[in-house]
């Protein structure tokens, strides 16, 4: 299975950036009735419903997962000091993990330059959290509707409201701390394609609970360690804690499932697994805003891959996805040399989301917010 854009993305999408400090200018009052095509996409799904009539609980985990959810709420605009100010003349990110760090075309930019790259990196790596997130909520809003049993309706529903949040809460930071705005990346977008227009509920689940969730649960634990803004490192905690209990949901419900699957069946969406894998591993390249510098792409392309820095930083993102997959049952023999090829199939055997801790799925949100 192939994956590709089953939908045109949208064309004329400009890079908004502004200078004059934060929140100088909505991105409301640069869209023209006659520029709608440039924010609005259609696309179409085959989606089946499913009633469930039965409204006893059959999985306590998941209903506790469920209830999780309902204690550890949190408001985007009470919860958080949107007060809070980081200085636009400091570097958003340690400059440890820059990959382009001794490259010459990188070090060939002033001061100044480099700064505003320092910025736009960080808003390109914000921006595809915010159009990941929307795509989280259509697919989870989908799923509502077409997961089988009650308590994954109710997580499902629950979960909407989560990546609501998360995205307004990543919209008005890009809007009100930064001013930068970049468009989903294609590579992204085609996996969220993939995943909303097929009919198979399961198939949503593998794409968006194990893949796309277990990737962005591993960045915003790295991003929360490099961010230098406050702000947005207690933002980072807070939709950790719900991603967390995303990915768990999506282990637990999947794990019995496969196992009612034909082999036929199974390969196929192993095979699914691999190749969103690959996407989302070239997802995390910023050629949008290589262009944006005038870079050469292909030359500031190979600078990212051939990175010991970003090389381990992709690794990382998938110890989770990893054994995520192994304990659900999509490890089979015929994809196993193709991960082992991209070198995370050492990754296996690490602690999975299978097993629950409840503890730390319970903690109070602010623990470790200031």
């Amino acid at each position: 299975m192939k994956i590709t854009n089953v939908t045109s993305p949208p064309t004329s999408v400009s890079i908004y950036e502004s200078w004059d400090g934060p929140g100088a200018e909505d991105i409301e009052d640069k869209l023209t009735p006659g520029h709608v095509q440039d924010v609005v996409e259609i696309f179409q799904t085959p989606l089946t419903g499913h009633y469930n009539w039965d409204y006893s609980s059959a999985d306590g985990r998941i209903r506790k997962l469920y209830r999780l959810g309902k204690e550890l709420n949190w408001n985007a605009d009470m919860d958080l000091d949107w007060t809070q100010t980081f200085p636009r003349s400091e570097i958003p990110l340690d400059q440890a993990f820059n990959p382009f760090n001794g490259w010459p075309t990188f070090e060939a930019l002033s001061d100044d330059e480099k700064l505003r790259f320092g910025w736009h990196n960080l808003a390109w790596m914000l921006a595809q959290f915010m159009h990941g997130e929307q795509g989280a909520l259509l697919v989870a809003s989908q799923l509502a509707s077409c997961a089988p049993s009650y308590d994954a309706k109710l997580y499902a529903a629950s979960q909407t409201f989560d990546e609501a949040r998360h995205v307004e809460v990543f919209t008005r930071y890009l809007q009100e701390k930064i001013g930068i705005f970049y468009p989903v990346n294609p590579n992204l977008k085609a996996l969220l394609d993939k995943i909303l227009s097929d009919p198979r509920w399961d198939l949503k689940f593998i794409g968006m609970q194990i893949i796309i969730e277990g990737l962005a649960l591993a960045a915003f634990n790295t991003l929360k360690l490099t961010a230098h803004d406050p702000l947005l490192k207690q933002i980072i905690h807070l939709v950790i804690r719900d991603e967390a209990r995303h990915v768990t949901f999506g282990v637990n419900y999947l794990e019995d499932f496969v196992e009612t699957l034909s082999e036929e069946e199974k390969e196929e969406r192993a095979h699914f697994a691999f190749e969103a894998c690959v996407v989302m591993r070239e997802r995390l390249i910023s050629t949008e805003v290589f262009e944006h510098f005038g870079w050469d792409v292909d030359e500031a392309r190979e600078q990212v891959l051939s990175s010991t820095i970003m090389a381990q930083f992709r690794n990382l993102l998938f110890t989770r996805i990893m054994p995520n997959l192994k304990r659900i049952g999509l490890l089979t023999e015929s994809v196993r040399p193709r991960f082992e090829e991209l070198g995370i199939l050492q990754f296996e055997n690490l602690v999975d989301d299978g097993e629950v801790d409840w503890a730390e799925l319970s903690k109070p949100l602010y623990d470790e917010v200031s």
